[in-house]
């Protein structure tokens, strides 16, 4: 059996913190603000892995009233989502992420994301894309104020 699953994410941008994405640090003078480190792309994936298997969203996985993932390696929550998968039968087969944010530009850093995303959830590279657009400078993204990503995933009974 085959399901699909799709995610979105949106974090204001903030002086004073790390810009994580897809697990990679991208030099920028803003980060993303969150109660982990608000790697808004792989919270889209991780959301669109829990609803494929219904599994919910990483808000009541992760929730964030809870310390225990203040300032959470979001890569490591994505190999704690491929395990909750694996429990409920399925795995990841393929998964397409689109980051949406007017700067810094992301092409540099796309090939590494997809390392890391593919390593985490133990996939072949081939099976994961990573991409970055702009809205021409409209709305929150297109003002600097903040980023959101999409994403879409296939997953798989075991």
């Amino acid at each position: 059996m085959i399901r699909i699953g799709h995610g979105m994410d949106v974090h204001r941008l903030a002086e004073g913190r790390k810009l994580i994405l897809c697990g990679v640090e991208v030099p920028h003078t803003l980060g993303l603000l969150g109660h982990s480190d608000a790697d808004v792309a792989t919270h889209a994936l991780m959301d669109a892995l829990l609803g494929a298997a219904a599994l919910g969203d990483i808000g009541k996985l992760f929730p964030d009233t809870d310390d225990r993932y203040l300032g959470a390696d979001s890569i490591h929550l994505l190999e704690i989502v491929v395990d909750q998968l694996a429990k409920a039968g399925y795995r990841p087969s393929n998964t397409d992420v689109t980051i949406v944010a007017q700067k810094p530009k992301l092409r540099p850093y796309i090939d590494e994301m997809r390392k890391r995303l593919a390593q985490a959830m133990g996939i072949p590279l081939d099976a994961v894309s990573v991409k970055a657009t702009t809205t021409e400078r409209l709305g929150f993204e297109g003002g600097e104020e903040g980023m959101s990503a999409h994403a879409v995933c296939l997953i798989e009974s075991l």
